[in-house]
């Protein structure tokens, strides 16, 4: 996986800097997104795979799929990814893509993974204290998982803030083992 993103990256910065070049950030998310759609169709996979289809014949098609969605930058690096035989990374490279636009825009992601269901109340509430603390806006979204036994765990980036039952409890393991 490691490797899928690492390859994506330099993708996902060159259409970034287009993009921001030529103030078309938007224009570059929903053209990366459109397109990993039509490679992500089941159909779609089976034909990109397929050693009997010829990479020119597969441009065309996937770019005849795509019609005006793409401009032609965009369509440009569906050519390369084809002709390099990377069209597998295509989702990775939406993913850093908006990660790198999310950036430059201030906005940061969070998982708020909790025991039970919040209110609306308390998520809006958690999220405007991430957002003090990250001194950045933040888009949460939310998950319930029943082993937590009790608490919340926060994913933002690289950061975990666990202070959950089970996070608890697996700390106190840990420091009895040692």
């Amino acid at each position: 996986m490691a490797e899928i993103s690492t390859i994506a990256r330099p993708y996902a910065v060159a259409a970034y800097q287009l993009g921001k070049e030529h103030k078309s950030l938007a224009k570059w998310s929903e053209m990366l997104a459109f397109a990993t759609a039509v490679s992500n169709d089941v159909q779609m996979q089976a034909y990109i795979q397929d050693p009997k289809v010829l990479s020119s014949t597969l441009q065309t098609t996937f770019l005849a799929i795509c019609g005006d969605k793409l401009n032609e930058q965009g369509q440009n690096l569906i050519r390369v990814l084809i002709e390099y035989n990377r069209m597998i990374i295509l989702p990775a490279i939406a993913a850093a893509f908006e990660e790198l636009k999310a950036q430059d825009e201030g906005v940061l992601d969070a998982q708020i993974i909790a025991a039970a269901k919040p209110s609306v109340a308390e998520i809006k509430d958690l999220v405007k204290r991430l957002e003090i603390k990250f001194g950045k806006k933040v888009e949460a979204s939310v998950s319930v998982d029943a082993e937590l036994i009790g608490g919340i765990k926060i994913i933002v980036g690289d950061t975990v803030i666990d202070a959950s039952v089970k996070g608890q409890l697996q700390n106190l393991a840990y420091a009895l083992s040692a």
